[in-house]
């Protein structure tokens, strides 16, 4: 008997896979911090990224010290789910590429991902992704490490389509408090909070080229950090708004308790995971065909579409029905 096909071959033939990471990025820029949200990570679950900050977690003039306590972090018993990635300088700070020498030789294949802030043009953007390739092959590290972008300047957000192409891009991020700031005051303080930051024509602007050139190249567009730091409801509506409004399938935190909220608030409905589970099992056992079900025609298109859904219930974790669990992801 044949093995049904599974639905990333199925669907997906000869393409590059679109990632599938969580939902939540958690930025801690002192060790202590990093600790603290690496061990919250293993007691909820790995439904969040860490990612260790050196740009401004680390003091003027002990970057290099601070580079060398991120890599023994990710060296560590505590980085046990292997989901931390880094921030280093921007690419027009003297320690960039220290910063690299340092974290890829001490901990390139521990790495979930680098990157790179205040960028002002893909050329730069370039530079910075052939020194990891660099290094990385200096110190023998076959993986590609993913590289995520911060477009936080109007030079990278005229060039975002030609950054997404760039290789070993995985994720572009939208850096709101920085790009406000680079208007000079003709963007009030109020964009940089709801409802402005998604209302100011502006910002729209912003946050709908990065989402389209972002899902364009297959990347994750990652959406940038609400200013709440206490309240759930808000926290979650920003969530909410930018996955649903935007499309953004990522969103940072820089506060403990903007985590949960925002993970459930770009999980799937329930009910689209169930029927995402129906629809797969009988679409894998018909090889792939056209199906109905529930009185609806489906086809590879919607196969397609909720196969996203399932991708993303794991990574959030939303309970799959255990038939399709096993099928799709034992």
């Amino acid at each position: 008997m044949n093995t049904p096909a599974h639905p990333r071959s199925a669907l997906f033939k000869g393409e590059k896979p679109f990632p599938v990471i969580p939902s939540c990025e958690h930025y801690a820029g002192s060790e202590k911090l990093m600790l603290k949200a690496l061990a919250l990570q293993k007691s909820i679950g790995p439904v969040f990224d860490v990612t260790c900050d050196c740009e401004d977690g680390a003091q003027a003039g002990r970057e290099k010290d601070h580079a060398e306590m991120v890599a023994r972090v990710l060296n560590s018993r505590a980085n046990e789910s292997k989901m931390a990635g880094v921030r280093i300088h921007d690419p027009d700070h003297a320690h960039w590429k220290q910063d690299l020498d340092i974290l890829v030789s001490e901990a390139g294949d521990l790495l979930s991902y680098i990157t790179v802030p205040k960028a002002t043009n893909a050329k730069q953007v370039a530079e910075v992704i052939a020194y990891i390739q660099r290094v990385a092959a200096y110190q023998r590290i076959r993986r590609e490490i993913p590289v995520h972008v911060l477009v936080e300047t109007h030079g990278a957000l005229r060039e975002v389509w030609a950054i997404a192409a760039l290789p070993w891009m995985r994720s572009i991020a939208f850096g709101l408090m920085d790009f406000v700031s680079d208007h000079h005051g003709a963007l009030g303080a109020a964009v940089m909070r709801s409802p402005g930051q998604f209302e100011h024509k502006l910002i729209v602007r912003a946050k709908t080229e990065i989402v389209a050139a972002a899902l364009a190249h297959g990347l994750v567009p990652a959406h940038n950090v609400t200013l709440e730091l206490n309240d759930t409801a808000v926290i979650h509506e920003d969530a909410r708004r930018a996955r649903y409004e935007y499309g953004f399938l990522r969103m940072w935190s820089i506060y403990p308790a903007q985590i949960q909220p925002i993970v459930d608030a770009m999980k799937p409905d329930h009910s689209e995971v169930q029927d995402a589970a129906g629809i797969l099992l009988a679409a894998q056992k018909t090889d792939w065909g056209p199906i109905q079900y529930a009185g609806e025609l489906h086809d590879r298109a919607t196969y397609r579409y909720y196969w996203a859904v399932l991708q993303k219930a794991k990574i959030t974790g939303v309970a799959i029905p255990a038939e399709a669990d096993k099928a799709f992801f034992g």
